[in-house]
């Protein structure tokens, strides 16, 4: 401004050059209060804020500037010996934060989008290692397959491989179809292998139980092959019951480039028990494997009876990725946002993409807000401006996937990989 005086405008340009110095901002905010410019005190003691985020000197700042009463000050008196003391000045009354954040709750929302359903649980270390009631299994869940958007061809294989044969015990006997039965999904990270995974769970009205790497290893010799055992056993309990094997490359790898004893034990017990050996009964126990890397699974855990049936698990389609936004989006600020226009632009996004893409354009909003002092909803700017920031996860993982398509495919194993190869001209 042209009248501003020579005080504010050497203070302002001093601002500007050391941004972080919050001393110097306050004092600069002051004199702007002092001199009636209300808006811009309340945007200097903002971004002191966003600096020093505990500093009581810039909340009670910010508090006198957006029109808290200040404590009066007292003027001196002329001395009179006779005259009584003074009586103590009212103390101010302090600004209601919690009054001011119910203010603004329905326009921001909450920072984090809490998960439509509980994470897996694993086994709690609690009680005696070979006592199987030390595992937890979840009781059915409300997750079906109708929840996980698109993906027609997963649900089709789902329905022919588990689904189907359950639901019509009077077929699968007429056919001989046995209860038992283990699929292996693969593909890409973060394209939502556990949620379908619990969907099937929900969809068989069966147990679930989340198992890695870290609940079966044990230092000592033949725990680790106990508790694959103990695993098993509660499953067959628990049955009909999904006992789900997450990062089956390093629970399974291949025996031949495993130079540790311990870890090709565990994967001899996990044959052992995918059998059903020993009078071990698998009926109803549903054994479902994820991985991301499926030619470093050992290829005996591969084989007919065992996990001898995959499933390739894509990026989400259209619809699935429009479910998705739409449910990291449901509780944020939002405005004039074109779903089919963010979907068109997020192409090849795993879900893990997804959420992030979400999770930057809200970051964006957010601090523009704290800048300006002024909150403002999330709109398609912020939503296309992080989707050209991101790049999809999934470009890495084909790129190796490429090379196993074209050159390690033994027995038509990833005829599916390559089909989606062709299909998307990468092959």
């Amino acid at each position: 401004m042209s009248d501003e005086s020579p005080l504010i405008r050497s203070l302002r340009a001093a601002v500007a050059a050391a941004p972080e110095d919050v001393p110097l901002r306050l004092h600069f905010a002051e004199l702007l209060l002092a001199e009636g410019l209300g808006d811009e005190a309340v945007t200097e003691a903002a971004v002191a804020l966003q600096h020093a985020p505990g500093d009581a000197a810039a909340r009670a700042l910010m508090a006198r500037a957006m029109g808290a009463p200040a404590a009066p000050k007292e003027t001196p008196a002329a001395p009179a010996p006779e005259a009584p003391a003074p009586a103590p000045a009212p103390e101010a009354p302090r600004f209601d934060w919690a009054a001011a954040e119910q203010e603004v709750g329905d326009l921001v929302g909450p920072r984090f989008v809490e998960s439509g359903t509980e994470e897996p649980l694993t086994a709690d270390g609690s009680g005696d290692p070979g006592d199987a009631s030390a595992w937890d299994v979840d009781a059915p869940g409300s997750v079906r397959l109708a929840d996980v958007g698109g993906m027609r061809e997963v649900k089709e294989r789902l329905e022919a491989a588990f689904l189907a044969p359950m639901r019509n015990p009077e077929l699968r006997k007429l056919y001989g179809k046995s209860l038992r039965g283990g699929l292996l999904l693969y593909g890409p990270p973060g394209c939502g292998k556990t949620f379908i995974a619990r969907a099937v769970a929900g969809e068989l009205g069966a147990s679930f139980m989340s198992i890695s790497l870290s609940d079966i290893l044990d230092m000592y010799i033949g725990t680790s092959e106990k508790n694959v055992h103990d695993i098993f056993e509660t499953a067959r309990r628990q049955a009909p019951c999904v006992v789900f094997l997450d990062e089956l490359d390093a629970l399974g790898a291949k025996r031949s480039r495993t130079h540790h004893s311990g870890l090709r034990n565990v994967v001899n017990q996990l044959l052992t028990e995918l059998d059903g050996i020993n009078g071990a009964e698998n009926e109803g126990v549903f054994v479902l494997a994820a991985t991301n890397v499926p030619w470093d699974v050992d290829l005996a855990l591969r084989r007919p009876g065992r996990l001898d049936r995959t499933l390739l698990v894509l990026p989400p389609d259209g619809p699935a990725r429009e479910a998705i936004l739409r449910y990291h989006l449901r509780e944020r600020p939002i405005e004039s946002v074109d779903l089919g226009k963010l979907v068109k632009a997020t192409e090849d996004f795993s879900g893990a993409d997804l959420a992030h893409l979400c999770e930057t354009a809200a970051e964006s909003a957010l601090l523009e807000s704290a800048r300006t002092g002024t909150v403002r909803m999330i709109n398609m700017k912020d939503l296309l401006g992080a989707a050209k920031q991101i790049k999809p996860s999934s470009e890495s993982w084909f790129a190796s996937a490429r090379n196993v398509a074209m050159f390690a495919n033994e027995g038509g194993m990833y005829d599916d990989l390559v089909a989606y190869l062709k299909k998307k001209r990468k092959l």
